[in-house]
């Protein structure tokens, strides 16, 4: 009989017990969505028990189906106006520092929800003075002037995820262009944005097709 093998403690997840945890998940629960709850993320007891969450606006159905994400995928709800006010005043309760944003992809929309994401990033500047933030943006088709619109606000950091290698786009993320995310990308950088990517592994790419992935990110800035 083959032996038993444990987990290893950093594969073991930890239960949200913790008061910090339990506090904020009740501020969250104020009509506030996160990727967090809608990726069903392992990693959520560790982040809510330090008090940080990664709040996804927009409604929590988005208009594309990515083959890697759990969240759920339909025709949105109207967007939320009252949305901004209520996360800025959420994260002043919570105290913190420092915000991830994201959001769903809202193709319904005739500005693909890119004005909401401004008074989303001026509300919360105007409720907590000295916050920075990182905003993790959708493609907004690659249309220029939509880009501009985040790059106008500032934020502290413009993530884009290149998510996948380029062979394996068009199956992980049908509604998506590697292109056209890399030129996001280098429009931000262009704007003189911190920028950041990700790329998820193991699934089905070769060590050759991570590099060259790596490469076309750097050379987008």
């Amino acid at each position: 009989m083959d032996e038993h093998v444990r987990k290893p403690d950093w594969l073991k997840i930890r239960l949200g017990d913790t008061d910090r945890f339990a506090e904020t998940r009740r501020i969250i629960g104020h009509e506030l969505h996160t990727i967090c709850t809608s990726g069903r993320c392992p990693n959520q007891a560790e982040c809510w028990g330090r008090g940080t969450a990664t709040f996804m606006i927009l409604g929590d159905v988005c208009t594309r189906s990515c083959r890697f994400c759990n969240t759920k995928t339909g025709k949105p709800q109207p967007v939320d106006e009252q949305e901004p006010a209520r996360l800025a005043a959420s994260v002043k309760q919570m105290s913190v520092k420092h915000i991830v944003l994201t959001s769903v992809d809202r193709d319904d929309l005739p500005d693909l929800g890119v004005g909401h994401w401004v008074k989303v990033i001026r509300s919360l500047r105007q409720d907590n003075p000295g916050i920075t933030m990182e905003v993790l943006i959708p493609d907004f088709q690659g249309k220029p002037e939509l880009i501009q619109c985040i790059i106008d606000e500032r934020p502290d950091v413009v993530s884009h995820n290149l998510e996948t290698v380029k062979r394996l786009t068009p199956e992980v993320r049908s509604a998506a262009r590697y292109d056209r995310s890399l030129e996001v990308l280098s429009r931000l950088a262009k704007g003189e944005m911190r920028t950041k990517s990700g790329l998820m592994l193991g699934l089905g790419e070769t060590e050759d097709e991570i590099l060259e992935a790596m490469d076309d990110l750097v050379a987008v800035g």
